[in-house]
């Protein structure tokens, strides 16, 4: 792949990546304070979900991991390695893990969000990121980890690990469907309304930030982006029925990690 952050007319974004990377080491591998639940996992359901042996269904908070086989549709690539790769952390850790739950507690599916540690202290969605084996994701208010999490994707995608050895961001023309997708355009204007700060690009992919969200966005300087080719990473909704002038698919930004403006996206 190669991809490069833009760094002429926007220094406040190489800035603001340069410095989550640099701030601080990636100690334990993100752990964080506090004595949490001890769970024991009946099983592993995918790379980012796991079942416990009470029956709670536990989402992995930070990360997004390729989508098994279902509903007709072939495994992503890496689903199955992903699955593979969490249950063996699982049984190195005899079953047991620490759980410390999300400031947001369930999702829409009624999974509980939380952070997974094994017996060694490691937080098992870095272990993903650190192998290229899941995409950082970053859903407000769940956003503890969101600097070592990036840190330690960044590595893993400099090292060219697992999905990043041949990962191809979508360009909009290219959606098909709705779901999780890292994409790449060109933002043809910057607009602002009560809805939010939009990013507008070519092929009909919008980019919102909500009002609740702009002030982690404050130190990046977005109108200077227009013009100019950005990547972003998320769940892709689609307008049934778009107004005049409104693009086809809305992707919404929680976070400043997902989304850097780049000069070229070659996979």
């Amino acid at each position: 792949m190669g991809i490069s952050v833009l760094q002429k007319k926007a220094p406040l974004w190489g800035a603001f990546f340069i410095a989550v990377l640099f701030v601080r080491p990636v100690a334990a591998l993100c752990a964080l304070p506090g004595e949490g639940e001890t769970v024991r996992v009946e099983r592993v359901v995918d790379g980012d979900t796991l079942r416990l042996v009470d029956g709670r269904r536990v989402r992995l908070i930070g990360v997004n991991a390729p989508e098994l086989a279902g509903q007709g549709r072939p495994a992503e690539p890496y689903a199955q390695a992903a699955r593979r790769f969490l249950v063996e952390q699982v049984q190195e850790s005899a079953g047991r893990l620490r759980m410390l739950p999300g400031v947001e507690r369930r999702d829409g599916h009624g999974r509980e969000l939380a952070h997974l540690y094994d017996r060694q202290g490691r937080n098992l969605a870095a272990l993903l990121l650190r192998e290229g084996l899941a995409l950082q994701v970053a859903v407000a208010p769940n956003l503890r980890l969101v600097d070592c999490h990036y840190q330690v994707e960044a590595e893993a995608r400099l090292a060219g690990k697992g999905l990043w050895r041949n990962m191809a961001a979508l360009a909009p023309a290219q959606l098909r469907r709705p779901g999780f997708a890292l994409v790449h355009g060109r933002v043809t204007r910057v607009a602002r309304n009560r809805g939010g700060t939009w990013l507008e690009l070519d092929g009909g992919l919008a980019l919102r930030i909500r009002p609740q969200h702009q002030a982690r966005f404050r130190a990046l300087d977005l109108d200077s982006v227009s013009g100019r080719t950005v990547e972003a990473r998320g769940w892709v909704l689609e307008r049934m029925r778009p107004g005049p002038g409104q693009a086809r698919w809305l992707l919404e930004l929680d976070h400043p990690v997902l989304l850097r403006p780049v000069e070229r996206v070659g996979m």
